[in-house]
């Protein structure tokens, strides 16, 4: 027997009142959350995987320009608190960058820890002799 458990939208849903699914095999997805103090916290890796969204609002908009959702209907759609899957008008591609090092607007460096242990490999690489290049007929 097979079971699946989902939590019903809701305020109460720990993915918020929105979600914004996009193709790709890992199943991540970008979410609203009930969680808003969460955004004051330098440490963002309280998703199982998923991104929270601070302003899921303003990204729908974003998303929706150009079709006939306007912020009012998005925000009574979300209020609702029933399940609804909008497709958007046009595609829109969706980059994820893993940075565990990055410029400020200050231009000071700044470091996060790498949750994901992905900067050792990156090093080895790195670190590695380059291998000579092949010539190309």
């Amino acid at each position: 027997m097979r079971f699946r458990f989902r939590q019903d939208p809701g305020p109460d849903n720990q993915l918020g009142r929105v979600k914004f699914m996009f193709p790709n095999e890992f199943d991540v997805y970008l979410h609203d959350t009930p969680a808003r103090r969460l955004f004051e916290r330098s440490e963002r890796d309280f998703s199982s995987g998923c991104i929270r969204v601070e302003k899921p609002v303003e990204l729908a908009e974003h998303l929706l320009r150009g079709s006939d959702w306007t912020r009012e209907r998005i925000l009574a759609a979300m209020a609702r608190g029933v399940e609804q899957t909008v497709r958007l008008p046009e595609p829109v591609p969706v980059h994820l960058l893993y940075w565990t090092a990055f410029a400020g607007a200050d231009g000071v460096v700044q470091f996060r820890a790498d949750v994901y242990g992905r900067d050792a490999p990156l090093v080895d690489a790195l670190d590695r002799e380059p291998r000579p290049e092949r010539s190309h007929r």
